[in-house]
């Protein structure tokens, strides 16, 4: 059975996990973060959970709730620990929130190591990006930017997510590589 790992298990991540949970893969999140009071209210994360790693929040709510086959790595993705834990699967998606990480990602799927799908939100809710491997320029950090942790942008955090799942999907059945520019307008395939 393949394997998709998904970097990043926050108000993108958490989501894109969400709609991948019927496709026959195995998910394998990769995230060393905990659930959060705030993280409640913009990603797949319940109160119950709090204080636990967001990966295990996920896995044990997937699981639970639909069965889904998912594998969990609660740690930060590094140079040193990258091919061992996104080495030998099917696909990444990056649904990280930080350049540096997204670098890492980036770097590693360029080196032919596996295929790569970069999801990004902008942090005011105005912008959403799916954007297949060398074409993605991850944003440079802003110190004081404001963040989706405050749950105003959950549908259009939802709607992106979507978008990013179904690339995830039609890559899984055809080896497609569709992105797509969404806006709180609609989606344009790019």
């Amino acid at each position: 059975m393949r394997t998709v790992v998904i970097v990043g298990a926050g108000a993108l991540g958490s989501h894109v996990a969400l709609f991948l949970r019927n496709e026959d893969v195995v998910l394998r999140v990769v995230d060393f973060d905990r659930v959060e009071q705030k993280n409640t209210l913009a990603q797949f994360h319940g109160r119950p959970k709090l204080g636990t790693p967001k990966t295990e929040s996920l896995r044990t709510t997937l699981q639970f709730l639909f069965g889904t086959k998912i594998e969990v790595r609660p740690y930060r993705l590094t140079a040193d620990n990258i091919s061992e834990i996104c080495g030998g699967t099917a696909l990444m998606v990056d649904c990280l929130d930080n350049a540096k990480s997204r670098k890492l990602v980036q770097a590693f799927s360029e080196q032919g190591a596996v295929p790569c799908v970069h999801g990004a939100l902008a942090a005011a809710g105005g912008f959403g990006r799916v954007v297949w491997g060398e074409q993605f320029v991850p944003d440079e950090e802003t110190a004081g930017a404001a963040t989706c942790t405050a749950g105003e942008h959950l549908p259009f955090i939802a709607l992106t997510a979507a978008y990013l799942a179904r690339a995830v999907q039609l890559f899984l059945a055809t080896g497609e590589q569709r992105g797509y520019a969404i806006s709180p307008g609609g989606a344009v395939p790019v």
